[in-house]
């Protein structure tokens, strides 16, 4: 009888025991979940580590907008800890807290001197505006620099230019504000050696180092010759748009110390332009199976002024004719006050005889006017009694069928 007493006896004391365990356990967590430390958000931007406690702004967003954020930091103590994430510098480094002057990126590339002066007094925000377009007037007329090197090989009798970079080229494509550079170079006058480096996509500072060595070329004939580099943008639609070019006469440089580093602005090219009318650029290929002609129209440049504002609203008339018969017409959408219109239109014709011998076609470009008759800008028509440029393109589509041939054109009067 003493051993079930004896056991009932621990058995009760075990279960007061776990019991007072279990309540003491659930106060502890209780009582450390209300002091426990909030735990931190490592954050890597760029080259910059951020840490900041989740619980003091927990409803902040990237984009959140600036109210909400106004509100976050007034109701934050001020012992508390919180690193603004929108005022780290490039190396994710907090800036002192001074006062700083917000201008154009052009102050930032000013000497110290004159920024200390401009620091002391007080500049506002209209003077910061007219200094920005004034600078921005003179980054329009300016082409970029290329830098380059020189080398002349005396072991291997070649001689060898390294093409390194190009800086502050302007942008060609207005959608995107950038351009597609790479860069053509030839040795005049003989034009023997072309060469040309790869495209770089989107960007006006491109970094091509790449180097061409050209053999056969005896160190006496170097003071002879002069280096020519055609700085291009590339166009997947049309022909690729000319940046500038850099002339560079040999004559006078000494290359037998070894090699020569250099620098060149870029300059505008020197090219012919049309007598008045502007020019056409259309994209033509002939399908023999389908016997069906397509058009592209693609751009129109250096078009004449029309109206009182100076500035056309040009579009584009196709005429197909069959025998000087006409069978066929289309027309392009008008762009709006432009001297430079950019088409892209497509059309495709069906020609109601084998073969192109007696199809010719004609481009009207017109000046678009509510008020009264359109007026005729320019003509241009290809065909196999077209002289000059639309004759050897349309020779071209002939020999070439089911092949998309595009050329610019120079426009006539209508």
């Amino acid at each position: 009888d003493e051993i079930p007493t004896v056991v009932g006896i621990f058995s009760a004391f075990g279960l007061v025991f776990s019991v007072s365990l279990f309540a003491w356990i659930c106060c502890q967590r209780k009582s450390s979940k209300s002091n426990k430390t909030p735990p931190y958000k490592f954050v890597h931007v760029l080259k910059g580590v951020d840490i900041y406690p989740e619980n003091l702004n927990s409803k902040k967003k990237f984009g959140a907008d600036d109210k909400s954020e106004a509100k976050n930091k007034s109701a934050m103590p001020k012992n508390s800890l919180h690193l603004d994430l929108e005022k780290r510098d490039l190396n994710g480094n907090f800036p002192k807290t001074t006062t700083k002057m917000q201008g154009s990126p052009d102050l930032e590339n000013s000497s110290p001197k004159h920024f200390a002066e401009r620091k002391k007094d007080s500049v506002s925000p209209d003077s910061l505006k007219s200094i920005a377009s004034l600078s921005s007037e003179d980054k329009q007329d300016k082409l970029g620099t290329l830098f380059f090197s020189l080398e002349y090989n005396f072991e291997k009798k070649a001689f060898v230019v390294n093409i390194k970079e190009a800086r502050g080229l302007p942008a060609m494509d207005e959608q995107s504000m950038t351009s597609d550079p790479y860069i053509k170079m030839t040795i005049l006058p003989e034009k023997k050696h072309k060469v040309k480096t790869r495209v770089l996509r989107k960007t006006l500072d491109p970094a091509f180092d790449e180097t061409f060595t050209f053999y056969g070329i005896p160190y006496s004939q170097i003071q002879d010759l002069t280096l020519h580099f055609m700085v291009l943008s590339f166009d997947r639609f049309s022909r690729d748009d000319v940046i500038g070019e850099v002339l560079i006469p040999l004559a006078g440089i000494e290359l037998s110390e070894g090699r020569l580093l250099m620098d060149r602005e870029i300059i505008k090219r020197n090219v012919r332009k049309s007598s008045g009318r502007g020019e056409l650029l259309v994209s033509l290929c002939y399908q023999s199976t389908t016997n069906t002609l397509t058009v592209v129209v693609l751009k129109a440049r250096h078009l004449p002024k029309s109206d009182v504002s100076g500035l056309s609203d040009p579009y584009v008339k196709v005429n197909l004719y069959h025998a000087k018969k006409r069978i066929s017409k289309k027309k392009t959408h008008v762009k709006k006050c432009t001297p430079n219109a950019v088409f892209n239109e497509l059309f495709v014709f069906d020609i109601p005889c084998e073969g192109l011998d007696d199809i010719s076609i004609e481009f009207l470009v017109l000046d678009s006017d509510r008020g009264s008759r359109n007026e005729v800008i320019g003509r241009l028509t290809l065909g196999s009694s077209a002289e000059g440029t639309g004759g050897e393109h349309w020779k071209e589509i002939c020999e070439y069928p089911r092949r998309q041939i595009a050329k610019w054109h120079m426009l006539c009067d209508g």
